[in-house]
């Protein structure tokens, strides 16, 4: 049997492949969501829950090889790699060497620069035509730094951020009591980005914006795709069960699992996996007025309706291995010591799959061997940030619209020769 009365497809039900969804529903499209879970159960379920517009400095930058050879001497630091998983990923590694030298990190930066831009603009529009917009908190962020040699070291950073137009203000003594209360005394010096947001818990976002794009006439079907190719009416999207689903234009969102889909039409595209572990405590553990980032431990602490939501780090480690939740352990523990009377039981655990590519951007845009498929996925740590955004980005593509802004910077087929 085949399913054919559709525009677009879409594989992948997180947070890029709802808002996608809603948009091209919006512009009148026949819209079908595909996933083999359900809606947002994958990286779009227990993340940090943040939109951070200011996070413009790529991983891929100056000085991280040195950096990164001292994290990964620590297996539950905040950079790790199982040792048996070297061999896989050292391909993957160059690439992200590469990535960091100057010019490209420049490149790079200004790219995420114009991409954060859109992404704001398009997130309010679409709170305000969904009426989502309650379930977005602007309590802004503070970053914190223990002692004077950190807070400088952490400068460079800032003076990206302030030349290009983001908002921020260094904070000690009584102005970082005030923005969080209860400190630990080891952390002297602050940077708080009042711009910054968060939602009320992300799962529940995802869900709102997917059943957006349903009120507007997207369909849901909960299936496995195992095949995907060209079809008479341009793709073919083949299920588990051998069903085929026919569409005009098909777009691959399916996270940390897209490359796999990507290699069937003959696209290699350098995409690896970032496990994320968080603990969520139940609501009242600690009196946090707003998102915590400790950068020299890898971590955040957030505040959601849910509860308190203590996570991050990076460990490149693949789809398979068994979690090592140790990580959660290590995170918890900190948290402990900053936060003096954190109420640490009843915790939840959860690891997540974050797709990453070496240059810190996306891949948006055509595959290059067959057009009619189009590429959104590789946000790293920044899929509900960079959602809206992304969404705009591929209604252009797909409806041969002038971009919004220019896609060369996050072309899928950019790491070709590299």
């Amino acid at each position: 049997m085949t399913h054919t009365d559709y525009s677009v497809a879409i594989i992948g039900a997180g947070i890029v492949g709802l808002t996608t969804a809603l948009s091209l529903a919006e512009a009148g499209q026949r819209v079908v969501v595909i996933d083999r879970r359900g809606q947002a159960l994958e990286a779009s379920f227990g993340n940090a829950g943040a939109l951070g517009f200011a996070e413009i400095m790529p991983l891929a930058s100056p000085g991280l090889i040195r950096k990164a050879i001292k994290w990964l001497f620590d297996p539950l630091g905040p950079l790790s790699i199982p040792p048996g998983y070297l061999p896989q990923i050292a391909p993957w590694l160059l690439r992200l060497w590469r990535a960091s030298r100057a010019d490209r990190f420049h490149a790079a930066v200004a790219a995420q620069v114009q991409l954060m831009a859109l992404a704001r603009e398009e997130m309010s529009a679409m709170l305000l035509r969904t009426g989502l917009a309650p379930q977005v908190h602007s309590d802004g962020a503070l970053e914190l730094y223990e002692g004077e040699r950190e807070f400088q070291a952490s400068l460079a950073g800032a003076r990206w951020r302030e030349q290009n137009g983001i908002e921020i203000r260094h904070v000690q003594g009584d102005a970082l009591a005030e923005l969080q209360p209860g400190l630990a005394p080891r952390f002297t010096h602050g940077t708080f980005i009042p711009g910054w947001q968060t939602v009320d818990e992300p799962h529940e976002f995802a869900v709102s914006v997917g059943q957006s794009a349903l009120d507007r006439g997207a369909v849901y079907l909960q299936r496995e795709v195992v095949a995907i190719g060209g079809g008479p009416a341009g793709t073919r999207l083949t299920f588990d069960d051998g069903q085929t689903l026919d569409a005009q234009q098909t777009v691959i969102a399916a996270g940390a699992w897209s490359h796999h889909l990507a290699r069937q039409i003959g696209d290699r595209i350098p995409l690896e996996t970032e496990r994320g572990y968080n603990t969520t405590l139940p609501a009242g553990a600690f009196d946090v007025r707003r998102q915590l980032t400790f950068s020299q431990h890898g971590f955040v602490v957030t505040p959601l309706s849910c509860g308190l939501r203590i996570g991050g780090a990076v460990e490149f480690g693949g789809l398979s291995r068994a979690p090592d939740f140790r990580r959660s352990a290590t995170m918890l523990r900190k948290a402990q010591a900053f936060l003096p009377g954190l109420k640490a039981e009843g915790g939840k655990q959860w690891m997540g799959f974050r797709p990453s590519l070496p240059d810190t951007l996306p891949a948006i845009g055509r595959s290059a061997r067959q057009p009619a498929f189009i590429y959104a996925f590789g946000h790293g740590h920044l899929g509900l940030t960079q959602a809206a955004a992304t969404a705009r980005m591929v209604r252009d593509i797909a409806l041969d619209q002038p971009p919004a802004i220019p896609l060369a910077p996050y072309r899928p087929e950019r790491f070709r020769g590299h």
